[in-house]
């Protein structure tokens, strides 16, 4: 599916694709396994990278965005193998992206848009 932006549809964030889709929600910044709270179903996980203690997290968003990071990196591979879009190597999507921001995640183009 390919995604037409709407003329209310601003781009905050591009990266590269790592895993295909589309999927829309609210930001949660996860910087550490103290903040996998605040993490609700649905929500755009954005994070600086994954390790194996996030893959929790990964039932419960709609998709990943990560500052680093490339095809092979753990965030990747394993929204690939579970079907979540997916965007990785963003550079600063922490500090673009906040809480609660709503969002399109198009990782068919590498993309993010806010919808506020």
């Amino acid at each position: 599916m390919k995604l037409i932006p709407y003329n209310f549809m601003k781009s905050l964030v591009t990266g590269l694709v790592a895993s295909k889709g589309i999927a829309k929600g609210n930001c949660v910044i996860v910087n550490s396994v103290t903040d996998f709270s605040k993490v609700k179903k649905g929500d755009i996980l954005v994070v600086k990278n994954t390790d194996p203690s996030y893959v929790i997290l990964f039932s419960r968003v709609a998709g990943i965005i990560t500052e680093v990071g490339g095809m092979c990196s753990h965030a990747a591979i394993v929204s690939r193998e579970m079907g979540l879009p997916c965007i990785v190597g963003t550079g600063n999507a922490r500090e673009i992206l906040k809480d609660g921001l709503k969002v399109v995640l198009d990782a068919e183009q590498g993309i993010v848009y806010g919808l506020e």
